[in-house]
């Protein structure tokens, strides 16, 4: 791997480590939500989810799509699920 690769690495595992957005990503495995709706299930305010979304959406972890005024948030494809599901895996095995 070229240094560029390793530091873009290192910064994608940056993102994911923080727990408010690893919280915002696990409420997005299923189905794209809001921000009013990430907020209200996570008791966060808007702003704070706003600003987390703004991080994982720049890091190409999620991505929105606008239906009138509101915009809705998912996780942009399968291997961020997959990674978040790998990490799950290895939590509970070394419980």
């Amino acid at each position: 791997m070229s240094e560029e690769e390793l530091y873009d690495l290192a910064e994608l595992y940056k993102v994911f480590g923080d727990s408010t957005r690893i919280r915002i990503l696990y409420t997005m495995f299923e189905q794209e939500l809001c921000v009013n709706d990430i907020a209200r299930q996570l008791s966060l305010s808007q702003s704070s989810v706003s600003h987390q979304l703004r991080i994982l959406k720049t890091s190409k972890l999620v991505k929105s799509r606008r239906a009138g005024k509101s915009v809705y948030y998912s996780l942009d494809d399968e291997h961020v699920r997959a990674i978040i599901s790998m990490g799950m895996e290895h939590i509970q095995e070394k419980r």
